[in-house]
């Protein structure tokens, strides 16, 4: 067994653990292959999923799985990305079509931290968004840590890698697109309309939004600091704007108050 100090991501195309490749083949994600232990009956649920999909699986020891997946715990299991693993933004607002919904995505301005991200398309596909856009540089991409911390939600949600982020928006704009950045010194975040098609950035931990990105967008979202801490986790912040979003779309009031 390898010690921790041996122990390294696996590589940003490999996918491993029974639960988050569970996932990828539910969601019917492009796959190149699957790696499965020798010995493992245990597998064979997925080994007979992936053949349904025409994805080939290939036995290996424990030693080849362990060295691919950098020393991790791959429950015997690892799946290789395809190429074309991302999505386009017409698969976002194909599944925005399909609801019957205005578009509701999520820009993820350069957050490089990858458990921040799992936990943002965690949350993100929790509350009904229809998408994820994240920029090719200085930008955490969909790797191992990022889907077993998104619980396999990493694997339902269409993830978009753009080369550059500013004219994308500029580009979703022209398209009826409302963005709202996560930042300080705006409005207060529930007073917001969002109920149309809208774009929510969430900037990176001790950067925020970047200026050239917020200065795109239409609203600034500010949460209340009442505390001594001066801001909030990227990804708690987002579930408190997700979930804004969330309650204005199903129409949600409250129905009782609270007596005086």
């Amino acid at each position: 067994m390898q010690s921790n100090s041996q122990r390294s991501d696996p590589r940003e195309d490999i996918v491993i653990g029974r639960g988050p490749v569970q996932e990828l083949l539910r969601a019917g994600r492009p796959v190149e292959c699957l790696f499965l232990q020798k010995g493992l009956a245990a597998l064979a649920r997925l080994a007979a999923a992936a053949k349904e999909q025409g994805i080939p699986c290939k036995e290996a020891d424990a030693r080849k799985l362990d060295s691919l997946c950098g020393g991790a715990n791959h429950q015997g299991v690892a799946a290789v990305l395809a190429s074309d693993a991302y999505s386009g933004l017409e698969d976002i607002f194909a599944r925005a079509q399909a609801a019957g919904e205005p578009v509701f995505l999520v820009v993820a301005d350069e957050i490089e931290d990858p458990h921040n991200l799992g936990a943002i398309i965690r949350t993100a596909e929790a509350a009904g968004a229809h998408g994820l856009i994240i920029p090719k540089r200085r930008s955490a991409g969909l790797s191992y840590t990022v889907s077993k911390t998104s619980v396999g939600a990493s694997a339902h949600l269409p993830v978009v890698r753009v080369a550059n982020l500013a004219a994308s928006i500029d580009a979703l704009k022209e398209q009826g697109v409302w963005f709202y950045a996560a930042d300080f010194g705006g409005q207060d975040w529930c007073t917001l309309d969002y109920a149309g098609p809208v774009g929510v950035v969430i900037g990176a931990e001790g950067k925020g939004v970047g200026r050239l990105i917020r200065q795109k967008c239409d609203f600034v979202a500010t949460l209340p600091m009442r505390g001594k801490i001066g801001s909030l986790n990227a990804s708690v912040a987002a579930g408190v704007l997700f979930y804004e979003i969330a309650r204005q779309r199903a129409g949600l009031h409250a129905r009782n108050q609270m007596r005086r």
